[in-house]
């Protein structure tokens, strides 16, 4: 009996999709192994094999930034891996097992599997109380950073009420060093500690080389956010929302307009185009048409116009479809990158706090120009008409109206909130730049 050629290709995919979904305990773990093995590298390589400690004073602040940094997304990695081991381990049972040796996969053994979990306990133990940064606007550029130990199960109100009736110690770490020596004096020193190392050459191409990483990682995962739901959006509607909408919406039993708009339009059209033959053979710049060849010629165009706009028609339908597998790609893409997400997070938060705050303040008065200032509703005007186009639908002036009398205001309160709450703890000076410069 011969397998359809559909089957030949269909197989093997659902094969290796089956595969890759009974590896996917195994997968996990490693992952997490993985993300243990570089917070143990770190370790061994920075800290002499002890606990990565953000108040350590042997390196510079960009490089204890850039190993916190580190440290919290490798731990992050571990947490969301371990959940992922856990869930597809529910699933797992002797059916699977048996399935999984007939598709040729081979399980680790119980031991390696406790082995790997064992050291990634022993690593990720010591940062389980892992403490939480505060930070208070203080006076010019800088903030104050005041670390508050994160709360446990354990912990009760009575408990709480001891510790603060308690004398209060200070942690004297490397922001809070009080002595007779200057603090800036003992910074310096430390500086040309790191600069004399003879490793400082080595840990500085570590770090470009990690900081580069990022941010190929970040610009590879704004192009795959762009491009995946537009190579989705067209590769479904020519080999999926397409075929199937032909099939099903025959053109000769099919309404040419899907709205009232579109049928303004098109009488619109074929009047402008009956006045201007009128017009040209009224002042002889074209050949003299009778009155049956005019109407031949008004027919035609207006048989044109029809199919213009059942084209159209049929292709905003196919657009409403193709979106739909647009937005699921998009929302896919998401769910499987966390890692990347968090990447992108940090690569953000270094490129923008590390703007000056001339430059913070000029892109905060060009966005709040652009989508909430006063030339802005002809903008969202603009964009919700070509919507509506996009889909087939009727513009609603009523909604578009309501729209912009009330999402820019909500956005502008978002923005100003953001600005009081947030941007005025981290840069004070660029909030006072930007209110010399929007006065």
């Amino acid at each position: 009996m011969r397998i359809p050629i559909f089957s030949q290709k269909i197989y093997p995919f659902l094969l290796s999709t089956y595969r890759w979904y009974l590896l996917t305990p195994e997968r996990s773990l490693d992952l997490a192994y993985k993300a243990a093995l570089e917070i143990k590298s770190i370790e061994e390589e920075h800290f002499n094999g002890n606990k990565i400690d953000i108040n350590s004073s042997m390196y510079s602040n960009s490089v204890m930034d850039y190993f916190e940094s580190e440290l919290k997304r490798q731990l992050k990695i571990v947490q969301m891996r371990l959940t992922e081991f856990r869930a597809s381990r529910l699933f797992s049972n002797e059916s699977h097992q048996k399935a999984s040796q007939k598709t040729g996969i081979e399980y680790p053994t119980s031991a390696l599997i406790l082995e790997k979990l064992n050291f990634i306990d022993q690593v990720i133990s010591k940062y389980n109380n892992l403490e939480t940064e505060i930070i208070f606007p203080t006076v010019g550029n800088q903030a104050q950073i005041v670390k508050v130990d994160a709360p446990t199960s354990e912990t009760s109100p009575q408990k709480i009420l001891n510790k603060n009736q308690e004398p209060k110690k200070k942690q004297r770490g490397k922001a809070d060093t009080i002595g007779i020596i200057p603090r800036s004096l003992l910074s310096t020193i430390g500086r040309l500690q790191v600069e004399l190392d003879p490793n400082a050459e080595e840990d500085v191409v570590q770090n470009f080389r990690q900081t580069q990483k990022r941010t190929i990682i970040s610009i590879r995962f704004i192009l795959l956010l762009i491009i995946v739901p537009l190579l989705t959006h067209q590769i479904s509607k020519v080999l999926i929302v397409g075929p199937v909408i032909n099939h099903l919406r025959k053109p000769e039993t099919t309404e040419i307009f899907l709205n009232f708009e579109m049928e303004e339009e098109a009488l619109s059209e074929l009047h402008r185009f009956e006045e201007k033959i009128k017009f040209k053979n009224l002042i002889g710049s074209a050949p003299q048409l009778s009155a049956e060849e005019m109407e031949i010629q008004i027919e035609d165009k207006a048989r044109e116009i029809a199919e213009q706009f059942r084209r159209q028609s049929v292709n905003a339908l196919k657009n409403v479809f193709s979106d739909i597998f647009s937005v699921f790609a998009f929302v896919y893409l998401l769910m499987i990158s966390k890692s990347s997400i968090a990447v992108l997070k940090d690569f953000i938060d270094h490129v923008i706090y590390g703007l000056s705050d001339s430059a913070k303040a000029f892109i905060i008065i060009l966005f709040t120009d652009v989508f909430v200032g006063f030339h802005s509703p002809h903008g969202w005007e603009v964009v919700l008409e070509g919507i509506s186009r996009h889909w087939g639908l009727p513009a609603n002036r009523d909604f578009i109206f309501l729209f912009i009398a009330t999402f820019p205001v909500i956005l502008d309160t978002i923005f100003k909130y953001w600005i009081f709450r947030y941007l005025n703890r981290i840069s004070p000076s660029a909030v006072a730049t930007y209110r010399n410069m929007n006065e």
